[in-house]
């Protein structure tokens, strides 16, 4: 198969260590400008990676999605945890990883490694011109990316929270790693995978946001560097519903933080889809108030949120009996209780990569 991706690239970092965990061979392709062009856009729609190109010419965009199929497909050295415990926290950890930590991981790239991401980009959509030439190519890339960051709510109002929120994340994942090799023992999980997208391409590789990280946070930096090229064959937890002690923290904080927005997003949703006309979703539909530490800002709903939520309370709810008071005392502990009881009004889904209302 092969990859079409980029360093720079927050996705591509998720999907590219998957992949390499799990053995399969692939190629992985630069995204230049010809590839979105003649390969991406013609068979996705719109303009995104990663994308993998299978040998029978059908194409798979999402990581989400992507993780999910090949597990299917190839069984050996799974990425979820059998037991339903760990399974669910290390879902919990990948939407949280994927939709939230995109607030440290946007702001310190556009508001302290703008000139390097900018060249980044500019090698990479087209590596035949000079440098000069690049740069500016790279500004008109860059400019939708840097541009994004209101709607997602990183305003003057919010920065300090974030950085304080992300400082304090660092703090509980380097305890964390200083006494395990993963998220939950020494194998990585797809909790690992959700959060290495954000780590390695934008708070690792930067240099501003790597001079931070490597002075805060040095065990969470070896982490990162074992997932570059983790052939570890070691297991999860011993005990399907065995939580390490030093995670519950950082779950506890994915759920304060992340589970209101992902709850009003629900409310949100159920609403466009009774005043909507056709079933297509755009990618996002109007804003919400949102708070992280003491400050309080506006970002845009996103419903793509709630098909990964989708799949977490769906999880949840078909537990059989005999796992559910483990996994309630589980959610209970971290705060996220109210996740058994969420049911959907109205449900998303994925079609020909787009998403639309279900129902």
């Amino acid at each position: 198969m092969k990859m079409y991706g980029a360093e720079v690239s927050y996705f591509s970092g998720k999907l590219r260590a998957y992949l390499d965990w799990k053995g399969l061979e692939y190629t992985e392709i630069p995204a230049s400008r010809d590839v979105y062009i003649h390969k991406i856009l013609p068979n996705i729609g719109w303009l995104v990676i990663p994308v993998i190109e299978r040998q029978d010419g059908t194409f798979m965009q999402d990581t989400t999605e992507i993780i999910r199929r090949l597990e299917i497909e190839y069984p050996d050295r799974p990425v979820l945890p059998a037991g339903a415990v760990q399974a669910i926290a290390s879902m919990i950890l990948e939407l949280y990883a994927d939709e939230w930590l995109v607030l440290p991981a946007m702001h310190y790239r556009w508001n302290y490694n703008r000139t390097f991401a900018i060249e980044e980009f500019g090698a990479l959509s087209a590596p035949g011109l000079d440098p000069e030439e690049q740069r500016r190519i790279g500004e008109r890339i860059a400019e939708p990316f840097a541009g994004a960051l209101p709607a997602l709510g990183i305003t003057g109002s919010t920065i300090e929270a974030i950085e304080g929120s992300y400082l304090a994340l660092l703090r509980d994942l380097e305890r964390h790693f200083s006494v395990h090799n993963y998220v939950l023992g020494r194998a990585p999980s797809l909790g690992d995978f959700g959060l290495f997208g954000p780590f390695y391409a934008h708070l690792y590789r930067d240099p501003e946001s790597g001079a931070l990280l490597r002075d805060k946070a040095p065990a969470v930096v070896r982490w990162i560097e074992r997932m570059r090229g983790s052939s570890d064959r070691g297991q999860f937890m011993s005990g399907a519903d065995t939580i390490p002690t030093t995670l519950l923290p950082v779950l506890k904080r994915a759920v304060a933080e992340h589970l209101p927005v992902l709850f009003d997003t629900v409310d949100q949703v159920a609403r466009f889809a009774r005043k909507a006309t056709d079933r297509d979703l755009p990618r996002t539909i109007g804003f919400h108030r949102f708070q992280i530490g003491d400050a309080i800002g506006q970002r845009a709903v996103f419903p793509y949120v709630q098909w990964m939520l989708q799949h977490v309370v769906d999880r949840i709810q078909s537990v059989p009996a005999e796992e559910r008071p483990s996994v309630l005392a589980f959610l209970d502990q971290i705060d996220a209780g109210a996740m058994a009881e969420l049911r959907f009004t109205t449900r998303v889904r994925r079609k020909d990569f787009q998403l639309v209302l279900d129902n």
